[in-house]
């Protein structure tokens, strides 16, 4: 298998998981992604955008969408009167700690057949990538 084969066909592997973590919690993906990433800190919404490769309406209505369900609130920029910051509500900092474990769960036994040498070498690879291609912090190391 080719590295194009491989890179692709891992992402639909990840993101199958993914998707299934997130439907058993009641969330979709991209709602996934919003509180995997606000488990670091609250994001203004031009930074967001930025960090999850988002237009400016796609976000706003996962926003949206996602503050509606109780799991996200719009707060004030303490920096910028005219702006706001996005941050997990105390049920969406539980949600996202359950989503995300579970989901590393799932995701760390995709390669149960490597021993602990190739599982290095493949974490090890695909983490030079995304540091050359500076991919923002969308899912934190454990």
């Amino acid at each position: 298998m080719g590295i194009v084969t491989a890179l692709v066909r891992s992402t639909f592997l990840v993101n199958a998981v993914y998707s299934e973590s997130a439907r058993e919690y009641g969330i979709t993906m991209p709602q996934g992604q919003l509180l995997c990433v606000l488990m670091a800190r609250p994001y203004g919404m031009t930074e967001l955008g930025a960090v999850l490769r988002l237009a400016k309406s796609s976000l706003t209505g996962l926003v949206d969408r996602t503050e509606r369900n109780g799991l996200v609130r719009r707060e004030p920029d303490p920096r910028d009167t005219r702006a706001v910051r996005v941050a997990l509500t105390p049920e969406g900092q539980r949600l996202a700690g359950e989503f995300y474990a579970e989901t590393c769960r799932r995701i760390e036994e995709l390669p149960a057949g490597l021993d602990a040498a190739e599982r290095d070498r493949l974490a090890g690879l695909p983490g030079r990538v995304v540091a050359d291609n500076e991919v923002p912090p969308v899912f934190l190391d454990r």
